[in-house]
């Protein structure tokens, strides 16, 4: 059962007193801010590029931007905080002046850069690492009393595909996994979490669409779900296509991610995921219908 410290899974608490609402589904937009984004179409080219994209994306349904400075496709290059930095915190202090009413999400597992992105006025940290890649992570987290996005990862972006030999069942896995981090979290004040399973993430496609298929066991930790699954090789691959051709199979496999229980869509699609949202919801809305069984 969840600890009671933490918040139900309908609602994040975010600075300033605002409250993102997740007792329907909602969509997660990606501004890449990396020239080396596993998917080219998403790369920011400039700052007017930056505001349009984000006005776009807002106006199509998005309500959370997801901005970041790291790329962490498999292989990735490991910039220096300085770099992300650089990358990032310009760009974030645009789109928060743009657009003061979003709420702005940063892809980082750093501590120094939550730091500065909290000061620039994020509502959100994302981190891929769960608090692995830096010690500092989670300490940080609970002292700026931002939600924090939690994800499982094996290794780093540079080694991840190397650490996909799971000795148990994988879902049981990353059970323990995000058992133990929450009693992390615990000791350090954390009270507002969604849980993200990694989709990709040392992970195979064939593992990425096992834990898919069983999303819902997740749902043990009554917490919200994030689902990444956008573009992404589980996608393309199986299909013999490019990231560039796979918004049709992303679209299918977060139907699926929302019938097992995911309460945010991170994409790079934004308009399509919306449409998805909607019409999974319509069919079977949420206080009726639970998610598919395991």
């Amino acid at each position: 059962m969840q600890d009671t410290c933490f918040s139900p899974a309908q609602t994040l608490r975010c600075p300033g007193g605002r409250v993102l609402d997740l007792r329907l589904p909602r969509v997660m937009g990606i501004l890449n801010l990396t020239p080396d984004s596993f998917y080219e179409g998403s790369r920011v080219a400039s700052a007017t590029d930056l505001l349009r994209r984000a006005e776009t994306m807002l106006t199509a349904g998005a309500a959370v931007l997801d901005l970041g400075g790291y790329s962490s496709r498999p292989g990735a290059e490991d910039i220096s905080a300085a770099e992300e930095k650089r990358r990032l915190l310009p760009a974030l202090e645009a789109v928060r002046r743009e657009f003061p009413e979003a709420f702005l999400s940063v892809d980082t597992f750093r501590a120094d850069v939550a730091v500065e992105a909290v000061a620039a006025g994020t509502d959100i940290l994302n981190d891929i690492s769960g608090g692995t890649l830096d010690a500092g992570m989670l300490p940080a987290v609970g002292r700026l009393g931002v939600p924090y996005i939690l994800m499982h990862l094996r290794g780093t972006p540079q080694t991840m595909t190397r650490h996909t030999d799971y000795q148990q069942d994988l879902v049981l896995e990353l059970t323990h996994y995000f058992r133990d981090k929450l009693s992390e979290l615990r000791t350090h004040g954390v009270t507002d979490v969604v849980l993200d399973p990694g989709f990709g993430f040392a992970k195979t496609p064939a593992q990425s669409h096992e834990l898919l298929r069983r999303l819902p066991e997740l749902g043990v930790l009554n917490l919200p779900v994030l689902a990444g699954l956008s573009r992404k090789s589980m996608v393309y691959k199986p299909l013999g296509l490019q990231p560039e051709a796979a918004l049709a199979g992303t679209i299918a496999l977060n139907a699926l991610a929302l019938r097992g229980g995911a309460r945010l869509l991170r994409v790079h699609d934004v308009a399509e995921a919306v449409q998805t949202i909607q019409l999974v919801t319509n069919t079977f809305p949420p206080t009726s219908s639970p998610p598919l069984s395991p």
